[in-house]
């Protein structure tokens, strides 16, 4: 379990690490949109993404 939530944060940030290497500036604007929504906004979209996310994790894994 312990390497599969390794690998999974490593896969993270090589992802992350990839969109600032290749786009720096597309990812300052997108960031800058993001700090001008209003808190409540952006915690639902983080809680959609969590949703989403767990929800592909199950269907990916089979649980």
């Amino acid at each position: 379990m312990w390497t599969d939530l390794g690998s999974a944060l490593c896969l993270v940030m090589v992802l992350e690490g990839l969109f600032l290497f290749a786009a720096p500036d597309a990812w300052k604007r997108a960031a800058a949109q993001v700090i001008a929504l209003p808190s409540g906004m952006v915690r639902r979209v983080g809680g959609i993404f969590v949703v989403f996310g767990l929800l592909s994790l199950f269907w990916v894994r089979g649980v």
